[in-house]
């Protein structure tokens, strides 16, 4: 507008900019961000370990392994009464989980007994972690069995894991015994990189695969 100020034009101008902007914000805007910027554009990508985990339901190098293994605790889960009480019929539930927190949490607390200083309270953790390792897996395997041919895949992995776990902190006992503590230090951290492994599958077979088994009476494959 002719003779009007610099400073009033310059006002009118910012306030004309604020309304479109104001506009553009409103909801039912059509306007879109660019895929990817600011939101999710679609299904998270899975995990470098759930790719893995899932890699191993179809891993048929494993399935002679998982028939050696079948057929030997086929013979010994017949027995009804062994069975059911390997998978917690007793208990309502499955008997295996609730086991794993057990040695699990004896060998992690040991953890915390070695930051403080404690030897000895953190050997004898890892001792009993050991002798508690015994009823869990037995359960474990008394659950695999009833499992259809993806869960006992992924299962034989996870028990393997476990099953190096556990000759980690043995180790780490011995060693601990005989007062080298630097190697029991050293088995027991490796022992605990083979319990997250190990767990991580326990997992996926929990939440993804669905065992153990709800039926305690379900058949040995």
């Amino acid at each position: 507008m002719a003779g009007e100020p610099v400073g009033a034009c310059r006002r009118r101008t910012s306030r004309r900019n604020l309304m479109v902007t104001a506009d553009t914000d409103r909801p039912g805007d059509h306007t879109r961000e660019p895929e990817g910027v600011g939101r999710h554009s679609g299904p998270r990508a899975e995990s470098l370990a759930g790719s893995v985990a899932r890699a191993l339901e179809t891993a048929h190098q494993l399935d002679p392994v998982v028939e050696k293994l079948a057929a030997l605790w086929r013979t010994p889960l017949q027995h009804d009464g062994l069975r059911r009480l390997l998978r917690g019929k007793p208990l309502g539930h499955a008997a295996h989980p609730l086991l794993t927190d057990v040695p699990l949490g004896l060998w992690l607390s040991s953890a915390v007994l070695d930051a403080t200083g404690q030897d000895e309270a953190a050997r004898r953790l890892i001792g009993a972690g050991v002798l508690a390792a015994g009823p869990t897996l037995v359960t474990g395997w008394a659950d695999w069995a009833a499992g259809d041919d993806r869960t006992r895949r992924v299962g034989v992995v996870h028990a393997a894991c476990n099953g190096v776990a556990l000759a980690c902190y043995t180790a780490s006992w011995v060693a601990r015994r005989r007062g080298h503590r630097g190697v029991g230090l050293l088995a027991s951290a490796a022992g605990a990189a083979a319990l997250g492994a190990g767990g991580f599958l326990g997992g996926h077979m929990a939440y993804v695969l669905g065992s153990p088994p709800r039926d305690p009476d379900a058949p040995v494959r």
